[in-house]
C-alpha cells in the first residue's frame, strides 16, 4: 500500500473482559504455542475521531491518533470479512502537512488530510472533532512456537477511558489475544486455535467482552 494510503494489516483476535484479580492465563500448550515472551510494558495514549452525528461509528469505522507502543501514529480501523483491517501512518506526516500549508503546532493536531479523503465517503462534509480519549496501561506478551515464531499476542490491558462529547469516564481491565504471522494459514486452523486460547482464558475468569472495541465502550460513558 502507498504511502498516501498509509500501510494495512488485517488484525485477528477477541477481547475479553476480566477483574482486576485474574491470574495470567497459561497458554502454554495450546495449538503450537510453546513459549510465552517476557512481559513488555507500553503506556498508551488514543484520541478517537468522529463527526457529530457519528458517522464513522454507525459505520464501524475508527478513526485515531495514538502515542505510545511501536505503531504510534494515525490509524483507520474497519470490518473485513475475517478480522478488521487497519490502516497506519506515522506521526511524522503531520509535520509533513504542516510544512505544505504553512500551518502551526496547535495542542491537539487536526485530522489529516489524508484520513480524511480515507473516510470522505462516509462522513460527506461534516467535520471530524475528537470524540474519545483512551489512555491504557498494556502489558504485551507474545506467544510463540516451538521455533521462536510468534503465533499469537496477549495484552493484560488496564484502560482509563473519556468521553469527549459527554465528559462520562470509565476505566476497565480487558485481556486482547491477536494471532500473529506464524498463526496457522487456514480461516478454519485460525478458528480452532483461537478457540482453545479461548478456552484458556475463560479458565482463568475471563469472559467475552460485551463491547467490540475500547472506543465503542467509551463512547457509552454519561
Amino acid at each position: 500500500m502507498s504511502k498516501r494510503h498509509g500501510t494495512s494489516t488485517i488484525e485477528i483476535e477477541r477481547k475479553y473482559d476480566v477483574t482486576e484479580t485474574a491470574d495470567v492465563p497459561a497458554f502454554v500448550g495450546v495449538g503450537p504455542i510453546a513459549v510465552i515472551e517476557a512481559p513488555e510494558v507500553r503506556e498508551l495514549d488514543a484520541v478517537y475521531y468522529d463527526t457529530a452525528g457519528f458517522a464513522l461509528a454507525h459505520a464501524r469505522v475508527a478513526l485515531r491518533r495514538r502515542e505510545g507502543g511501536p505503531d504510534a501514529g494515525w490509524h483507520i480501523k474497519r470490518d473485513v470479512e475475517e478480522g478488521r483491517m487497519e490502516q497506519h501512518w506515522s506521526l511524522a506526516i503531520e509535520s509533513d502537512e504542516h510544512r505544505s500549508s504553512g500551518a502551526h503546532g496547535d495542542a491537539r493536531p487536526s485530522v489529516p488530510a489524508l484520513l480524511i479523503e480515507e473516510v470522505a465517503a462516509l462522513i460527506g462534509d461534516a467535520e471530524l472533532m475528537p470524540v474519545a480519549r483512551v489512555r491504557n496501561h498494556r502489558v504485551v506478551s507474545r506467544l510463540l512456537d516451538a521455533a521462536g515464531y510468534p503465533v499469537a499476542e496477549y495484552c493484560d490491558d488496564h484502560v482509563t477511558g473519556e468521553n469527549l462529547t459527554t465528559g462520562g469516564r470509565d476505566t476497565w481491565r480487558e485481556w486482547e489475544v491477536e494471532l500473529s504471522a506464524a498463526a496457522p494459514d487456514s480461516r478454519r486452523a485460525r478458528t480452532e486455535l483461537l478457540d482453545g486460547l479461548e478456552q484458556v482464558v475463560l479458565a482463568a475468569g475471563g469472559h467475552p467482552s460485551q463491547s467490540s472495541s475500547k472506543l465503542e465502550r467509551v463512547l457509552k460513558a454519561h
